[in-house]
């Protein structure tokens, strides 16, 4: 057997559903409110867009060439060197303190100053204004603890005064001079106020302008190793962000030539160092060859002599050649690495071929052999030195010619369009910003208002509704009047039009006809014919409804007597136009009262044919002891045999204990919940409290329901002259 599951547990399922229909009637229902905060936003967005300070953008194109760092007397072992200069290294050096620093002291950047204007729109007149405001610092000192923070600068014609940080005099002095005093020393060569005559100045520490170069400096290489570096600096003021920028374009290509040019001059040192031991042992060498040819008396080598002589100094020099070559592997390859074996098993076999001729040597005579030996020595440091002589010219003409390995492509240049704010987007997103925002209150209000939106909800609760009452503009100005008064303790002060007879067109009052016709039927079973009307709380409109539906039962004919039971702050009299002189309180206070009481003495007539009024009359202090005084059963009961209705408004009851002592005369009890004020859970607690009490609750009367699409699309409802009835 299927379960079908209860109405409990089918309202949480519904619950835990997200009803798409109702947030739409949600948004429909605060359409005007969602338009007007996105309006307001998107106000605020384009004042803001307009007032704040443009950011414009200076942008400048370097080249990075390939750098060799090997050594041209190396020959075909500097390619083995030659590498090739990473664009991250280039961009590290480029935002290094070294570089940065240096345009720190050249611009004089650790000096800013700012001139100070109206707050909100004062930037925005000034960029506007023809002439520029403009102070130009040629020197500044300050005390140590005045590094880095706000001074203030006022000018007076050429004079100007300067104060500190706390706002103490601490130099005057006159523009185009130097002015000084203790650690105080200001030297301003030029300065135009057009605009204001107050400026902030700050000394930064030199740390803190190079930090600041850093952060606002954005290198990057365009694409992917070309060597072409990108630079750009964002600044309000686009004149220094252009000035900045070629200042350290500037400073690294100089850093650069200064680098290459430091090769050179490394190299003629260490040339230098070594020549005058070369031509030493030249000189030597030279020396010792004639005194051995003047000792022996030989004067020349044979043929064959000269022949192992000259292969002698090629194999001399092509060993040292390899013995160069072999320091400089050594730091790069492991002995076991090919390159490195190859160079070693060439040098053995030069080596190999030296021993042969060295063998060679020894058959000679010993006058051939020893000039042979002194020979080859001078030949040998000859080769050397003049080497050395030829690279040094090399070293003297690439020390004078070195340009470096960087180039500036394209020198800084300022977009004339600010890149920053983007207005359009400021907009845009302010917009959404206020949509969003606007959304997102609607549905926060909606998630903590618990008010009853449909008669389902009480249903569901178990609590009958006999009536669904429509919203009318009369009836809410008349509330709020009333509220409003009721706070003030003024309620005398303002006559509250009863809806019934003044407006018997209305459709609050067509509903209360029906209600009407509900009461007929559901007051066959009751005890007596007195019914008492309640609600939870204050402003629900039970007075209304209490008035307009006594109006709407005499108008049938039948007689009907209205009781303003709220002793406390009942205004029921303004609405009957009646006094309140006298009425229920002093009925109930009254101490000659004997037998049958003379409540007719209390109760005023006239306004509405059919209908008698008694008023609350003098407010008691002791209100709810009057309630259960018997001279109230006697009212009840006679009252009861005089008309055909009764109708009692009394105080709401989770505010006061009025109307549970009331409801026990009353054979009908009816409640009354505000549309979209009062919570459904509020009305269960106020059935207990009056079950509690002894009085058995009827049912509701679901007042002022307004024609909301969330509703609608909510609760499959539709609207049938203006107030909501659930479809068949």
């Amino acid at each position: 057997m299927q379960n079908t599951p209860s109405p409990a547990q089918q309202q949480r399922h519904d619950d835990d559903e997200i009803d798409l229909g109702r947030l739409f009637g949600l948004l429909l229902d605060h359409k005007w409110l969602i338009v007007g905060i996105t309006g307001a936003f998107m106000v605020l967005g384009v004042v803001y867009a307009m007032l704040s300070t443009p950011i414009y953008q200076a942008d400048a194109l370097l080249q990075v060439e390939k750098k060799s760092s090997g050594m041209p007397a190396l020959g075909e072992l500097s390619e083995m060197f030659a590498q090739e200069s990473e664009a991250a290294t280039e961009i590290e050096i480029m935002k290094s303190r070294m570089v940065v620093g240096a345009v720190v002291d050249q611009l004089k950047l650790t000096n800013v100053v700012q001139p100070n204007y109206l707050p909100v729109i004062g930037n925005f007149l000034a960029r506007r204004a023809e002439e520029k405001d403009q102070v130009l610092i040629e020197a500044l000192q300050v005390p140590q603890d005045q590094i880095g923070k706000a001074l203030t600068l006022e000018f007076d014609g050429p004079s100007y005064q300067l104060f500190d940080s706390e706002g103490e005099l601490a130099l005057t002095g006159t523009v185009g001079q130097k002015a000084s005093k203790g650690d105080w020393v200001l030297h301003i060569a030029d300065a135009q106020t057009p605009n204001t005559h107050e400026f902030t100045l700050v000394k930064k520490s030199r740390l803190k302008a190079i930090t600041d170069v850093q952060e606002s400096l954005g290198i990057s290489e365009r694409g992917k190793q070309t060597g072409i570096l990108s630079a750009s600096i964002q600044n309000a003021n686009g004149k220094y962000a252009q000035e900045v920028l070629n200042a350290v374009a500037s400073e690294y290509m100089l850093q650069n030539i200064r680098r290459n040019a430091a090769e050179a001059e490394n190299s003629l040192e260490f040339l230098e160092r070594q020549i005058p031991t070369i031509k030493d042992n030249l000189n030597e060498a030279e020396d010792k060859l004639n005194q051995y040819r003047l000792e022996s008396q030989s004067v020349d080598l044979s043929l064959e002599t000269k022949g192992l002589l000259d292969q002698l100094v090629e194999l001399e020099k092509s060993i040292n050649e390899l013995s160069l070559k072999e320091a400089e592997l050594s730091r790069l390859y492991t002995t076991q690495h090919p390159t490195y074996q190859a160079l070693i098993e060439q040098k053995a076999n030069l080596q190999a071929d030296r021993d042969r001729l060295a063998n060679q040597i020894k058959d000679l005579p010993e006058t051939q052999q020893q000039v042979l030996r002194y020979t080859r020595d001078v030949e040998v440091n000859q080769e050397i030195y003049l080497q050395l002589l030829n690279r040094m010219q090399e070293l003297n003409v690439l020390k004078a010619g070195t340009v470096g390995n960087v180039r500036i492509l394209d020198e800084a240049v300022v977009k004339p369009i600010p890149v920053a704010p983007k207005k359009p987007l400021i907009v845009v997103l302010a917009t959404m910003l206020g949509g969003m925002l606007a959304v997102g209150i609607v549905f926060v209000r909606a998630m903590f208002n618990r008010g009853v939106e449909s008669s389902e909800q009480l249903e569901q609760e178990g609590i009958n509704v006999y009536a669904s009452i429509p919203k009318s503009d009369t009836q809410e100005n008349m509330n709020a009047k009333l509220i409003k008064l009721a706070k003030r303790k003024q309620t005398d002060a303002v006559r509250a039009p009863l809806l019934a007879k003044e407006d018997p067109t209305d459709l609050a009052i067509e509903s209360l006809r029906g209600l009407r016709t509900s009461l007929h039927f559901a007051m066959l079973e009751a005890r007596n014919n007195i019914i008492m009307i309640s609600g939870p709380s204050p402003g629900v409109g039970k007075s209304f409804v209490t008035g307009n539906l006594a109006a709407v039962l005499a108008q049938t004919g039948a007689k009907v007597l209205l009781i303003d039971g709220d002793i406390r702050r009942g205004y029921l009299h303004n609405m009957m136009n009646a006094v309140n002189d006298k009425g229920l309180a002093d009925l109930l206070a009254a101490r000659d009262a004997t037998g049958d009481l003379n409540y007719k003495a209390y109760t005023q007539s006239g306004y509405v044919d059919n209908l008698d009024f008694m008023p609350r009359g003098t407010s008691a202090p002791n209100p709810a002891e009057l309630l259960m005084h018997s001279r109230m059963e006697q009212l009840m009961e006679q009252t009861a045999k005089d008309y055909d209705y009764v109708l009692i408004d009394t105080p709401p009851i989770l505010a006061v204990t009025d109307a549970a002592i009331v409801g026990r005369y009353a054979g009908t009890t009816l409640l009354i919940a505000r549309f979209g004020m009062t919570p459904a859970k509020e009305l269960v607690h106020t059935v207990k409290r009056f079950e509690q009490n002894g009085v058995e609750v009827k049912g509701a009367i679901l007042n002022s329901v307004e024609r909301k699409a969330s509703s609608y699309y909510g609760y499959g409802y539709n609207y049938h002259y203006g107030y909501a009835y659930k479809s068949e």
